[in-house]
């Protein structure tokens, strides 16, 4: 689908110089000599290099439609992972460099996730936005720290250590976002 390079937002995919990109950054420019245009950062979706374009209202792009399909985490074997399609029940594996590191950790054995695909090619796994993970080690609290907001460090059951509120201990579970795990809240039973 042909869009106006000044219709680029962030998150769309582009082919652009023959590969596929997704914008990162969109900024619009206007010098004050010559006409506007779009700054726009983008990220090679399959080797993860960045690029810098300008894009003018002139321009035409081509914006890709990745297909997003549901699929359940299975397991993982060293950089391996697998996944089920909960339609037709097939698996596939996919290697680690398909997912964000970060992300990774927070996989849990039978977590739904999206995978996106262009052309039966995976190029992206999106977790959901949040997961309630169990506390396994937590600071103690100073006395007086309470009276200012402050956090102290405590381990996920994942290994990922994380920044919590004082009044949170080990053995309580807290929700957490994947994107940076950063915590939300404490978790409801």
């Amino acid at each position: 689908m042909k869009i106006d390079g000044n219709e680029i937002r962030p998150g769309n995919v582009i082919e652009h110089q023959n590969r596929l990109w997704r914008a990162v950054k969109t900024q619009h420019v206007k010098p004050g000599k010559g006409g506007a245009f779009l700054q726009v950062e983008l990220k090679d979706i399959r080797d993860g290099t960045k690029l810098n374009e300008r894009f003018r209202s002139a321009e035409t792009v081509e914006r890709v439609r990745l297909e997003q399909k549901e699929y359940q985490f299975l397991f993982a074997d060293g950089d391996m992972y697998t996944f089920m399609d909960q339609e037709n029940y097939e698996q596939i594996t996919l290697n680690s460099d398909i997912l964000v590191e970060e992300q990774a950790r927070f996989l849990q054995d039978g977590m739904l996730v999206q995978i996106e695909s262009y052309e039966e090619e995976p190029l992206g796994v999106a977790l959901p936005e949040r997961v309630t993970l169990q506390i396994v080690e937590a600071d103690p609290v100073v006395k007086g720290q309470t009276a200012t907001s402050s956090y102290k460090p405590a381990m996920l059951e994942n290994g990922v250590r994380i920044q919590v509120p004082p009044h949170i201990e080990s053995g309580t579970s807290v929700v957490v976002l994947t994107i940076d795990a950063t915590y939300v809240e404490r978790a409801r039973d």
